[in-house]
């Protein structure tokens, strides 16, 4: 199973960082490249602890859809999101935040897994885990720049 780790410091505080990582509306804007947006749940503003959320977007030219669960949330230092429904056999994103002076690290960890067994594995060692860890860094450098705006 795939395990993905991203470090992004950000010039901006923490409780900032962390309100930002749960909006849904920053979430729909910083995923444009796959047409994301969320289609039942929580469809705006900020989501929070037990609630869900259903993305319905476009990957590999395929539409697929992704309820996610805010499992966990610890404000501000991490919350949880884990697939409920959707495309992975498993999908557990871990959202931390650490306040450095004025700056916040904030550290994705990603534990994923694809369907369909061998052929599964297949995908996520030659396209899946480079294209989440792409699509991941891709939007926290929307985040970053938005907070440090």
């Amino acid at each position: 199973m795939p395990t993905i780790l991203l470090e992004t410091l950000i010039d901006a505080p923490i409780e900032r960082c962390f309100s930002l990582s749960l909006s849904i509306d920053a979430h729909t804007q910083s995923m444009g490249s796959s047409a994301e947006r969320a289609v039942a749940g929580v469809t705006s503003g900020v989501i929070g602890p037990g609630e869900s959320v259903t993305w319905q977007a476009r990957h590999f030219g395929v539409p697929l859809r992704m309820t996610s669960l805010i499992s966990e949330y610890e404000r501000p230092s991490r919350f949880v999101d884990e697939q409920t429904q959707g495309p992975f056999a498993r999908w557990w994103h871990e959202h931390r935040f650490e306040a450095s002076g004025r700056q916040t690290r904030m550290i994705d960890h990603i534990e994923f897994e694809a369907p369909f067994g061998f052929l599964g594995k297949i995908a996520e060692r030659l396209v899946l885990e480079r294209y989440m860890k792409r699509l991941i860094g891709q939007r926290n450098l929307w985040l970053k720049q938005r907070l440090e705006a």
